[in-house]
């Protein structure tokens, strides 16, 4: 049954040219929502938008980097109504036990996930506490709450938003804005296909064995889609959850986390 229960909110949803963002944007922009799409892949957002269109949802395109605090800035002083924002962007990490994980790597995706997270908040943060309302989610992740080998820095930077979400619930209930975090399980998007491929080179196995081994996993039976967690989301959003404030959601299927331990590497 189609709902427009945000019709009339404004909504920017980072991370949204593909995958888990455009699910989001897709169905806070069919709930009745205007949708910014924020992402560094303008071209690919811009392609989303245009089919968002012709089903007549009220979407548009925007580049942002959100690792770079003065255009984060930059964005957000030009919007002038903020009723949701979705913190989805992030990134990856290659494969890499801690013992052998680069700073470079460390501090990408650190700066993307968590960081880039914190410049959103701060931004939206401050429109919002003006406002008196609003509702912002952070996409977290089941590794935030129970980590997997060999990501580390993933885990790290998604615990992180978890802390970050709820230090933003309190310093945001006395403006009546609502902060919440989801945390998506096992999502065969592009992200979860390039994790997957390199998992399965570490392990020795098939990319199938992969799939197949995270969906004996979850409870119910199911690799997610990008519209189970864009349901979640929206109604973080929605006035439905309007006493809700500072909980960490997980969409998982009733999966809490890859707990696998790697087997030995070989040493040179």
């Amino acid at each position: 049954m189609e709902t427009r229960e945000l019709e009339g909110m404004v909504s920017v949803v980072t991370g949204a040219a593909q995958g888990l963002g455009l699910g989001i944007a897709r169905e806070l922009a069919q709930r009745g929502a205007k949708v910014i799409l924020a992402d560094l892949q303008l071209v690919k957002a811009e392609a989303a938008c245009e089919k968002l269109r012709i089903k007549g949802m009220d979407v548009v395109a925007i580049e942002l980097d959100i690792t770079d605090s003065k255009e984060v800035k930059g964005f957000f002083s030009g919007i002038e109504q903020l009723d949701i924002l979705v913190n989805n962007a992030g990134t990856g990490q290659k494969v890499a036990a801690i013992s052998e994980l680069p700073d470079s790597e460390w501090h990408r995706v650190i700066d993307a996930t968590l960081t880039g997270c914190f410049y959103c908040c701060r931004s939206g943060a401050e429109i919002m506490e003006k406002q008196e309302h609003g509702a912002i989610v952070n996409v977290s992740s089941i590794n935030g709450q129970n980590p997997a080998a060999l990501v580390a820095a993933y885990n790290v930077a998604k615990a992180g938003v978890i802390s970050l979400t709820r230090t933003l619930a309190l310093e945001l209930a006395a403006y009546s804005v609502r902060v919440n975090a989801i945390c998506p399980g096992p999502v065969y998007t592009d992200f979860n296909k390039r994790n997957m491929a390199q998992r399965c080179e570490t392990l020795g196995i098939t990319e199938a064995e992969m799939i197949e081994r995270v969906r004996s996993a979850i409870p119910l039976g199911r690799w997610g889609e990008p519209e189970d967690i864009a349901r979640g989301v929206a109604f973080l959003c929605s006035p439905s959850a309007e006493w809700i404030t500072g909980e960490i959601m997980r969409v998982s299927g009733g999966m809490e986390g890859v707990a696998a331990t790697p087997p030995k590497r070989s040493r040179k």
